[in-house]
């Protein structure tokens, strides 16, 4: 019997990670109802890796994907790619981020996550920002983490329509609408 249930279990765990690969062994052993040891015996045994190492492999796969516009441009530590389709990236707001009297972040930190996100999802070698629609739903302060995640939602000609979602551990914090535009067509 404790055989089919660890088989289930790391069953689910593996399902879990695929859908949010951003959680910890902590965060896991909650949602699975097991201790940390077990879920690091788990992971071991199915050759999973620990949350550091697999944001790292995600991070390198997705920079090797970039098109439009180059790593070193990206806002965020960008985590998965899916040129032309969608894109994640995670940020934590540092005390050089956030106004020196209140810690909130500077505003142009979340936008930039967001902006460098769309240019990056776009199957691309030249595009640029042509229409943001924004909109700041709640302060983000010091040491928070953000996810940002971004989607095509369709494509016009030169144009592409992008929707960027941004969220702290609990809620969404920053929504953009971008109207990114390719301009493949200069480079030649």
């Amino acid at each position: 019997m404790a055989r089919v249930q660890k088989k289930i279990r790391q069953k689910q765990l593996k399902e879990k990670l695929l859908n949010t690969p951003f959680l910890t062994d902590e965060e896991l052993a909650a949602h699975l109802n097991v201790s940390v040891q077990t879920i690091r015996l788990d992971r071991l045994e199915l050759g999973i890796p620990e949350l550091r190492e697999r944001t790292k492999q995600m991070a390198e796969e997705a920079r090797n994907k970039l098109k439009a516009i180059s790593s070193a441009d990206v806002v965020g530590e960008l985590i998965d790619l899916e040129l032309g389709k969608s894109g994640i990236s995670l940020m934590t707001i540092t005390p050089d981020m956030v106004f020196e009297k209140n810690k909130v972040a500077r505003g142009h930190y979340v936008f930039a996550q967001a902006n460098s996100l769309a240019l990056a999802i776009i199957d691309a070698p030249l595009a640029v920002t042509g229409v943001a629609n924004i909109k700041y739903k709640i302060a983000v302060r010091e040491s928070e983490k953000l996810v940002a995640k971004a989607e095509i939602v369709k494509k016009r000609g030169n144009k592409y329509f992008i929707w960027v979602k941004t969220r702290n551990d609990s809620q969404e914090v920053f929504r953009a609408k971008f109207i990114m535009v390719s301009l493949e067509s200069e480079l030649h």
